[in-house]
């Protein structure tokens, strides 16, 4: 490489001056060129306020809903909730997640995070408040604290993932905070483009799938450009039968 470099020098040297001087130009536009295609291509578009409802199936079977609502509390902070109801015979699962956060520098920082459920099988609840001073920590349930390594809680890869796909973004992987308390990391990458219709109605979308670690577990999402390219599609497996499969009815950007 610095022999490649070192003959470019060499062939400039012998150009004549007004050669020279147009080949610096053209050095000097193809560098600002490049430099403000990485700045547009790592600029992310700002979160858009919305509610988003969806119907559960499984085997095809209406079993319940599911609501995405992201809120803008003030300048930089928001409120984001996600909420499902769901039955099959004589199951049951409700579930409730909020989370607050901020953004800062394009990056999304959790400050709060709260999770329940309640249905067939043991309740479970969770409170998560993420502490930057004196010292970088996540309190769990007002009793313990646990290192802060700048991880998600276990909601906010749904609201940057639209961000990174609208700007080009093909693999992204996300470490995260789930209900449990635990660190865990999704890589997520774009598989395909699929015109989809659902009960919203027909969409063009960006199908990616979500590899979790260490598990049997197959999930696909789907994201729509024209909806901010927010979630309309979410589809689990598990050891090749279906878990769950979620669909868009409504969208409503909220002002």
């Amino acid at each position: 490489m610095d022999n490649v470099f070192h003959y470019q020098a060499m062939q400039v040297s012998k150009m004549n001056p007004l050669k020279s001087f147009q080949h610096a130009i053209v050095c000097s536009t193809v560098i600002v060129s490049m430099f403000l295609a990485g700045f547009v291509f790592a600029t992310l578009p700002q979160l858009v306020p919305f509610k988003a409802e969806y119907i559960a199936y499984k085997w095809g079977d209406d079993i319940g809903k599911a609501e995405l609502k992201l809120e803008k509390l003030s300048k930089n902070q928001y409120s984001l909730t996600y909420s499902s109801d769901v039955s099959k015979f004589f199951l049951s699962d409700k579930r409730y997640e909020h989370s607050i956060f901020t953004v800062r520098n394009n990056h999304l920082v959790p400050h709060q995070y709260y999770f329940s459920r309640t249905g067939t099988g043991a309740d479970k609840k969770l409170k998560l408040k993420f502490v930057e001073k004196p010292e970088r920590q996540i309190l769990v349930n007002e009793s313990t604290s646990q290192d802060w390594h700048k991880e998600l809680d276990n909601q906010l890869y749904r609201i940057d993932l639209p961000r990174q796909l609208a700007a080009g973004k093909e693999s992204l992987s996300y470490d995260f905070i789930n209900y449990r308390a635990e660190i865990r990391n999704y890589q997520i990458d774009v598989v395909d483009k699929e015109t989809l219709v659902l009960p919203y109605g027909k969409l063009d979308t960006i199908k990616v799938q979500i590899i979790r670690q260490s598990s049997s577990r197959e999930t696909y999402a789907w994201f729509a450009p024209a909806l901010d390219y927010n979630l309309v599609r979410l589809q689990q497996f598990k050891d090749n039968d279906e878990q769950g499969d979620i669909k868009l009815v409504s969208y409503t950007p909220i002002n």
